[in-house]
């Protein structure tokens, strides 16, 4: 709850430091214009045409249905590998034989293409909010395995021993010793996996589902209509970076003042 309240009281001035990544985004929309430029309205519509379609179609309540079934299937997806990856990567970080156990598996998952997946998965679910929740969860799995397997194996055993030879208690050996470090490794694999969820739940709407943001951009890709698929486009970046620069960075900021 502490934490909680920093977080809100702290956050306007994440806010306001906030203007390189304003910039960043200025910058790639001018780019986007000379493309437009270049390649004419066909190949790649204006920035100034794009967000007014993206604000006509934001005033159609079809579309906000999309977006927010598109997003719940992702976020289901995403915290199902968050919560399974998370403790099973944990877990097998304490033991040698099952990190070596899990590597070729691992090794499988992240291989294999994600359009193998929604195949099988739509021949295991059909045409259901299954199959894209199945694909996105088995995309989103191996990252934050990973992520949890390495912070748990890197823990050092010096630390240990310090905090040891301290009597430390054991919630300040877990708060301030282990979490902060597992952390670190695990919160830019939770922030990997988010991304991925984002890019798979399109492709496997796009592919498997009549409708979300997917259903929509196959529609606008079967009629040619370029400036309707990139403001989805948009819709969906959007969302991904409210997500991450509202919800987990400020958290990100908070716990990791151990390191300064």
């Amino acid at each position: 709850m502490k934490l909680l309240v920093k977080i809100m009281k702290d956050f306007p001035a994440y806010l306001w430091s906030g203007w390189g990544a304003i910039a960043s985004i200025l910058l790639f929309i001018a780019f986007w214009d000379l493309g437009n430029q270049l390649y004419g309205n066909l190949v790649l519509p204006s920035p100034k045409e794009t967000f007014i379609t993206l604000y006509n179609m934001l005033h159609d309540e079809m579309v906000w249905n999309d977006m927010f079934l598109t997003i719940k299937r992702a976020l289901i997806g995403f915290g199902i590998s968050l919560v399974i990856g998370s403790t099973l990567g944990l877990l097998a970080g304490l033991f040698v034989t099952a990190s070596m156990m899990s590597r070729p598996i691992v090794t499988i998952l992240v291989g294999m293409p994600p359009i193998a997946w929604i195949v099988l998965a739509m021949i295991w679910f059909g045409m259901s909010d299954m199959t894209v929740i199945f694909t996105v969860t088995v995309a989103s799995f191996p990252i934050i395995f990973i992520g949890a397997l390495q912070g748990t194996r890197t823990l050092e055993g010096d630390l240990k021993e310090m905090a040891d030879s301290f009597h430390l208690p054991f919630h300040m050996k877990l708060f301030d010793l282990y979490f902060p470090h597992i952390f670190s490794y695990i919160f830019p694999s939770w922030v990997s996996a988010l991304g991925m969820s984002w890019k798979i739940v399109v492709m496997a709407e796009l592919l498997s589902a009549n409708d979300g943001i997917g259903a929509a951009l196959a529609i606008a890709r079967s009629q040619l209509d370029t400036p309707t698929a990139l403001a989805l486009v948009v819709i969906m970046i959007g969302s991904l970076l409210l997500i991450e620069y509202v919800v987990l960075e400020p958290l990100k900021r908070e716990v990791e003042l151990w390191r300064e």
